[in-house]
């Protein structure tokens, strides 16, 4: 008979382990939807939106110029609104490489939008939507470029982030910047379309 008690009280702590596990996981699932819901998160970038990198140990932390280092590699980034506090990442097509590149080597457009030489693309190719996550060497020439690796699109940052290598139809949409009490924020909206030709 104490056996029998045993394995009932066995399962009924299985069971009270289990519902507690399904009632945390629910929670968070819960904060998680919150979290993206938040009004504002999925509208695109604006004016004034400071700019917060959006991944690794630093995530959420204001980008301030000195944080980018010269000749790159770039650093992933979402729009704040400053009055709200709110991050738009609730739409992936907000995301935004930031680099810095010495100011002489940028053609005219790309300076005009580019304080101190720090620039702003879309994370988003405009060929599949695919994320453009790689700073290499180009496939022709000696320069360092942004690269997309799912077809291998290849942009070039300081030529206003025109293709010069694979299937991508135009050039990653561009952020105008400025810079405000020692902090990158955004002098406009985009200027070309985001995302792929599907997008």
């Amino acid at each position: 008979m104490s056996g029998v008690r045993a394995l009932h009280s066995h399962s009924q702590e299985r069971r009270s382990l289990l519902l507690t596990a399904i009632a945390a996981g629910a929670c968070l699932a819960t904060k998680s939807v919150l979290a993206e819901e938040r009004p504002g998160s999925d509208e695109r970038p604006q004016k004034g939106d400071l700019l917060v990198i959006s991944e690794g140990g630093q995530e959420g932390q204001v980008i301030k110029p000195d944080d980018l280092k010269l000749g790159g590699p770039p650093l992933r980034a979402w729009p704040k609104d400053p009055k709200t506090s709110v991050i738009r990442n609730g739409s992936r097509l907000n995301e935004v490489l930031i680099l810095k590149l010495d100011p002489a080597e940028l053609d005219e457009t790309t300076r005009a939008r580019a304080p101190e030489g720090i620039i702003a693309y879309s994370a988003i190719c405009t060929h599949a939507a695919c994320p453009v996550s790689e700073w290499v060497k180009a496939e022709q020439g000696d320069k360092t470029i942004l690269k997309c690796p799912c077809h291998n699109s290849e942009f070039d940052p300081r030529q206003n982030a025109q293709v010069v290598f694979g299937p991508a139809p135009r050039r990653l949409a561009a952020l105008p910047l400025a810079i405000a009490d020692g902090a990158l924020l955004l002098a406009g909206s985009f200027v070309g379309k985001v995302g792929g030709q599907a997008g």
